[in-house]
């Protein structure tokens, strides 16, 4: 079997796609299938796009419902459950904090009490109205954001494009979050790293990963400090503060989506987190705002480097 990688850019990510095929002609047209499919769930789902379901579903907030294919729904029903799962600290509806929060402002600057109450208020994902065909926000100003599980969505269909392509033996890296099609050809796995949440380019983690996924959650990708403490963009819905307890949370599951999704509320429910993905059956690695290590029966994972 011959190995062939694609990279390419998508989602404000670099990514890269690895597949071992005996036809390299084959993987590539997997690849070029696949990767098709990561554009179309970026612009479908962005909310930069006049064009997409989020830009259409936000303008319409305080009117009428929006009507939503299959697709959009079962993105829907999936954030419904990780929003009763993490208590309503998952809620889609958050990215409303955004207009408080300004992580690309120099110098770097708290938000404005005031602005952040309102923000706050728009936050409720409880309050939508929605079904398998249509969905409504009620109230003029709020939004929904697939943010928070579009990326990993993607990496699995990716996962699943190549399966219907006949290959069994892949790897994808999704800006960091990774799906694996199958072991490498050999029948080994594939061996991944953690990125250090303090080291720009170190590893914190070196793992082996034949099957399934890992998503990573920290504070590290937007964040800024003032007086030592550090402001992340992962925003607690409720009080639109940032997270503080974690640098970061890694989490190993058969979906890529499912491994987001569960590190993301582990991050959101600091000193929650342990006995959340301890009941959730999953493979973790966490790393405590103190820089010390806190992990599940994590087999797959070596010493820190």
């Amino acid at each position: 079997m011959k190995l062939f990688r694609q990279t390419f850019r998508a989602m404000a990510a670099e990514n890269e796609i690895q597949l071992a095929a005996a036809d390299i002609d084959v993987a590539r047209r997997a690849a070029r299938s696949a990767i098709a499919d990561v554009r179309r769930i970026e612009a479908k789902y962005s909310r930069y796009r006049d064009d997409s379901v989020t830009t259409r579903v936000n303008c319409a907030a305080g009117g009428d419902a929006v009507p939503i294919d299959t697709e959009t729904a079962a993105l829907l029903r999936y954030a419904d459950q990780c929003h009763a799962l993490s208590g309503g600290l998952f809620d889609i509806t958050s990215g409303v904090l955004r207009r408080a929060w300004d992580f690309r402002r120099e110098p770097p600057a708290l938000p404005q009490p005031g602005d952040l109450a309102e923000a706050v208020a728009l936050v409720g994902w409880a309050e939508v109205e929605w079904s398998a065909k249509c969905i409504r926000l009620p109230r003029a100003g709020m939004e929904v954001d697939f943010g928070g599980i579009g990326k990993e969505y993607a990496a699995d269909r990716v996962a699943t494009i190549c399966l219907e392509h006949g290959l069994r033996h892949g790897l994808v890296n999704l800006g960091g979050d990774v799906r694996a099609i199958g072991p490498q050809a050999d029948g080994t796995p594939w061996r991944v790293g953690i990125r250090h949440p303090r080291h720009t380019g170190a590893a914190l983690a070196g793992f082996d990963l034949a099957a399934g996924a890992l998503a990573t959650s920290g504070d590290y990708e937007r964040y800024f400090e003032i007086d030592g403490r550090r402001y992340c963009h992962i925003l607690n819905p409720g009080t639109g503060m940032p997270v503080a307890h974690w640098q970061s949370i890694s989490v190993v599951s058969p979906l890529c989506v499912v491994a987001g999704s569960c590190a993301t509320i582990a991050m959101l429910l600091e000193d929650g987190a342990e006995a959340f993905l301890d009941a959730q059956d999953v493979q973790w690695l966490g790393v405590a705002a103190d820089g010390g290590l806190r992990r599940a029966s994590y087999s797959g994972a070596s010493d820190p480097l």
